[in-house]
């Protein structure tokens, strides 16, 4: 199959040898686990469970709220201890609304209702059941997958591209899940399509994989499931990129793979999909990457959401020496953490322990202007210059240069000779739009139902008004009967 050429892009470290070559370990059941409602892209779950619930595994214990959320369900079973605020898998180390779980030792399930013959299913049901699971994307957006079914399937989609790329240093997780899992993701992988009536069905996987591209190709068969071997560089893995290296085609600015016809999801996001699909298990669990020069054992592990991250380092053995930075996620698009009882969430890809070596110290100093980030960049932006117009609180001009596009992959930080942390600048500057956004929508419904008051105000003045006048004119009229009845005996 021809592919298509990559703009920019790096070639970052991969050490990813640290852990690929480790089998996929279950991790044992935690004492506690901590749930939070906010683990995907839109509005935070509500909790339908109250402190002192028994609950089943792959219980519901909050409902998705709104047109873009998803459910969260009980990742094992217990009793409800807590419905409060515990530490976020975020930099900013705040607390987030979060159901404390407690559990018995017994990892009993709930029953489950199974599919054997899932294809069966029409496409609205395949997107129902995808929807009642909590699945989001897998890959680190953690946008409800079942919206983006039903969005792609009212758009038309022609194209499913399957992403393996797994382009981030260090995280091995879905390289693992492809060797070990793949007859399980191709059966994922055929159930999205028939939701969204796909017409083709790419797999793009980095040539770098060599034991998951095998394990795909063999479980792949002679379907209409095509693997696809791309070129290993960062940041392949990324949905804008992956989809112009298969197609040659682009999304447009402040568009959407759907409006050229694509539809784009992880391969571990598949595996979820069929086993939601097939078998009824919600989304509660997921493997993660431990790895970093700071860990002593560098694996794969599956997880619970809502373990603490303390427990997955403890399993792998600990520190083998003091590590420089934590970081959730891959090195380049990660974030950073400090405190180790953040649980982990359904966008939890890795965990890692790195040491100063990895990470580097260096002070940034003046741009040199040798436009190495513009080359870098795979999205053609222009990063000094949206860089120079944040600095100066310029954000229209920033927006005007594509800041909305900007992929915040990192690219542009990664090559800059002078270690200025251009990403930084666009992350703040996005934080700060949103912001802007958030203030303009809620003073637009602030002055919404300032309207509405004025206005029910005004109804009532005016029915008052008119009421006092029928009021006025029914006695009038009873006034004038009253003399007329008075003249009429008068006159008798």
């Amino acid at each position: 199959m021809k592919l298509f050429d990559l703009r920019g892009g790096v070639h970052p470290e991969g050490n990813k040898d640290l852990s690929a070559e480790r089998h996929i370990r279950t991790l044992p059941l935690p004492k506690k686990l901590y749930v939070p409602l906010q683990q995907h892209i839109g509005a935070p779950a509500t909790p339908v469970v109250k402190v002192g619930d028994k609950v089943l595994k792959g219980q519901l214990i909050a409902t998705a709220q709104g047109a873009v959320s998803a459910p969260i369900h009980a990742p094992t079973s217990g009793t409800i201890t807590a419905l409060g605020d515990h530490v976020a898998p975020h930099p900013s180390g705040l607390p987030v609304p979060t159901i404390t779980l407690e559990s018995d030792g017994e990892d009993k399930w709930m029953p489950i209702e199974t599919v054997d013959k899932p294809f069966s299913l029409r496409p609205e049901e395949v997107a129902a059941r995808v929807a009642a699971a909590g699945i989001v994307g897998l890959g680190g957006a953690t946008f409800p997958s079942a919206l983006k079914l039903n969005l792609s399937r009212n758009s038309g989609v022609q194209t499913l591209i399957m992403n393996g790329g797994e382009c981030e240093p260090y995280l091995t997780c879905d390289d693992r899940i492809m060797r070990e899992r793949a007859a399980g993701i191709v059966e994922g992988i055929r159930l999205i399509a028939h939701a969204v009536a796909a017409k083709e069905i790419l797999v793009g996987i980095e040539d770098n994989k060599p034991e998951a591209i095998a394990a795909m190709q063999t479980a792949a068969g002679n379907s209409e499931v095509k693997i696809v071997v791309m070129p290993s560089m960062y940041p392949m893995g990324s949905e804008k990129q992956i989809i112009q290296v298969l197609t040659g085609m682009e999304i447009p600015a402040g568009g959407r793979p759907a409006d050229i016809g694509v539809l784009v999801h992880n391969v571990a996001t598949a595996f979820a999909v069929q086993q939601a699909v097939r078998y009824g298990k919600p989304l509660i669990s997921r493997i993660v990457t431990l790895s970093g020069g700071a860990i002593r054992t560098a694996c794969n592990v599956e997880a619970l959401v809502g373990t603490p991250v303390q427990e997955l380092i403890d399993f792998a053995d600990g520190y083998a020496q003091p590590a420089a930075r934590l970081v959730l996620g891959g090195p380049m698009m990660g974030q950073q953490f400090t405190n180790t009882n953040v649980p982990v969430v359904k966008g939890t890809s890795g965990v890692l322990a790195l040491m100063a070596s990895e990470i580097g110290h260096a002070e940034a100093s003046p741009c040199i202007r040798c436009s190495t980030c513009v080359r870098a960049c795979p999205v053609g932006l222009l990063p000094l210059e949206m860089a120079a117009h944040i600095r100066t609180a310029d954000l229209a001009g920033a927006v005007a240069l594509g800041l909305k596009d900007c992929i915040a992959c990192g690219s542009c930080s990664y090559v800059c000779p002078a270690h200025i942390p251009l990403v930084h600048f666009f992350n703040y500057a996005k934080g700060d739009l949103a912001a802007q956004e958030r203030s303009k929508l809620k003073q637009e419904a602030t002055k919404k139902l300032a309207d509405a008051r004025n206005e029910r105000l005004a109804r009532i003045e005016r029915e008052r008004a008119e009421a006092a006048a029928k009021r006025k004119a029914a006695r009038e009229a009873k006034e004038r009967a009253a003399k007329e009845a008075a003249a009429k005996a008068e006159v008798v």
